[in-house]
């Protein structure tokens, strides 16, 4: 068993592990811990406790300290710097006529680098940008192009649904999410219905494929051959959530409602994409 701490250095970011040393640190409490960006300061999500070995990466970077006053004033200071950074990059990057976007600018805590992240359609030459910004702030310059997921998590906003951004408020890594996935949720393949404000598929989609498989587990398939009171028939749709299928009778052609419980599988149907609707839709999946 190895002792940790859980860092996050962002809002609903990556939590990061380090070995607390001597010190008894508690959950909101902040710290100053070298990363491979450099000293950084960040929140406590998970105190002092004890995890198996096969959960951490050796060797875990330790604990400098616990952010003083000091520390928390120079957090202040570096946001100041970040917001001015950002402003003079927007005015370098029009001055130098570069098509891109600018999305945010970090500044380590010991001020050793300043990193800007932006989106573009394609690969910019921006050598000629970064000589022009370290000549200006006289330390370290990285600029990062990140996707329009990670543009969605670092700027937020309201989903379809009403709520903040799942990225934003609690999601800390992006997972894969697939189209047969909104499929077998019973979702329309419709892009403006199942992709978030960023143009790709909605998160949700994913953390909530799990109780949709579990619910597929025991419920008939669309295309599914049952036995209801009636007779035979032949599954036309499902709501998984309630449980309810509509089934067109074999002899009768008539559609009626039976819920799974009280009809028979007799041969069950396989969710499939065709090819139309994967080449449709394909885009939404990237990053």
């Amino acid at each position: 068993m190895t002792e940790i701490i859980g860092v996050r250095f962002k809002s609903a970011g990556k939590v990061y592990y380090f070995s607390p040393g001597e010190l008894s640190i508690l959950s909101g409490d902040r710290v100053i811990v070298e990363t491979a960006r450099g000293v950084e300061c960040g929140e406590v999500v998970l105190g002092n406790k004890q995890v198996e070995d096969e959960e951490i990466v050796a060797p875990l970077k330790a604990v400098i300290r616990i952010a003083t006053e000091e520390d928390l004033k120079t957090v202040e200071l570096n946001n100041e710097k970040e917001k001015n950074a950002f402003k003079i990059c927007q005015e370098k990057i029009a001055a130098h006529g570069l098509k891109m976007n600018l999305i945010d600018v970090e500044c380590t805590f010991d001020n050793m680098k300043l990193l800007f992240y932006f989106t573009a359609e394609s690969r910019v030459d921006f050598r000629e940008l970064v000589k022009d910004l370290a000549s200006v702030f006289k330390t370290r310059i990285e600029l990062r192009q990140i996707g329009v997921r990670d543009e969605a998590k670092m700027l937020g906003g309201l989903g379809i649904c009403g709520r903040p951004f799942c990225c934003k408020t609690f999601i800390g890594d992006f997972q894969p999410v697939s189209i047969k996935m909104a499929k077998e949720q019973g979702l329309s393949l419709n892009p403006t219905k199942i992709s978030g404000t960023c143009g790709r598929l909605m998160c949700c989609l994913k953390y909530e494929q799990e109780s949709y498989e579990e619910l597929l587990k025991h419920t008939p398939k669309v295309g599914a051959i049952v036995e209801t009171p009636q007779g035979k028939g032949c599954v036309t749709e499902v709501n998984l959530l309630t449980g309810k299928l509509h089934v067109k009778n074999s002899n009768s052609d008539t559609i009626n409602v039976y819920d799974k419980k009280d009809v028979k599988v007799i041969k069950d149907a396989v969710i499939k994409l065709d090819k139309e609707e994967i080449k449709a839709l394909k885009g939404l999946e990237d990053k």
